[in-house]
């Protein structure tokens, strides 16, 4: 997010780029957009996450036994 230039990007990996429709992550940046234009970041963040997640949910079901590739520590570089 570029706050001061008020612009947004979503970059989403080849694996789910590869399953989710062709208007996906335009959906998505619409949804999230129009929380963002009246002040609704927060919202719009969720939103976006949530949409997401259920794509991910629907195509990567979490199966036991599978393992976290990724650390879940925040990085601010």
């Amino acid at each position: 997010m570029a706050v001061a230039d008020k612009q947004f990007v979503i970059c989403g990996d080849k694996g789910i780029n590869d399953v989710v429709s062709d208007d996906f992550w335009e959906s998505t940046k619409e949804i999230m957009g129009t929380q963002f234009k009246t002040g609704n970041f927060k919202q719009g963040l969720i939103d976006g996450i949530t949409k997401a997640g259920e794509q991910l949910q629907k195509y990567f079901p979490y199966k036991e036994g599978d393992t976290n590739e990724l650390s879940n520590e925040i990085s601010k570089a």
